[in-house]
């Protein structure tokens, strides 16, 4: 015969220095509400309780209200940011460019070709060095 089992939901009690922790570290500004609920896996709505009631810079009466950045402004920024990137390869292409054009006309005026070249052999003057 099988019993009717439900869940049983365990709760969870916090230290108060636990709680204390987590109210140092919202008040330090190094993290968010929703950075301590995912990082500590603690409900949110208990992190701003216990600011309430552990906080020196929050009265009963105010609200906290954490400000996040729009994903609106941060497209912009990224899309910024794309187009200063998109800029700086412009202008290294522009001196690939003007460098290899420099190099054709090296080859073209002094008969002298700059790029390397693999299959070029050895130069006579190292070999007189090492028979010495």
């Amino acid at each position: 015969m099988k019993a009717n089992l439900q869940a049983i939901r365990k709760k969870r009690c916090f230290s108060d220095d636990f709680k204390l922790n987590i109210v140092k570290e919202f008040e330090s500004g190094k993290y968010s509400v929703l950075q301590l609920e995912r990082l500590f896996k603690v409900d949110n709505v208990l992190i701003y309780k216990w600011i309430y009631k552990y906080s020196n810079f929050n009265d009963k009466s105010s609200r906290i209200i954490e400000m996040k950045q729009s994903s609106t402004q941060k497209v912009k920024d990224l899309e910024r940011q794309v187009k200063e990137l998109q800029r700086v390869v412009g202008i290294k292409q522009l001196n690939i460019d003007y460098l290899e054009k420099m190099i054709d006309i090296a080859k073209d005026e002094f008969g002298v070709d700059i790029k390397k070249n693999y299959d070029t052999p050895q130069s006579t003057i190292s070999k007189q060095t090492k028979n010495k």
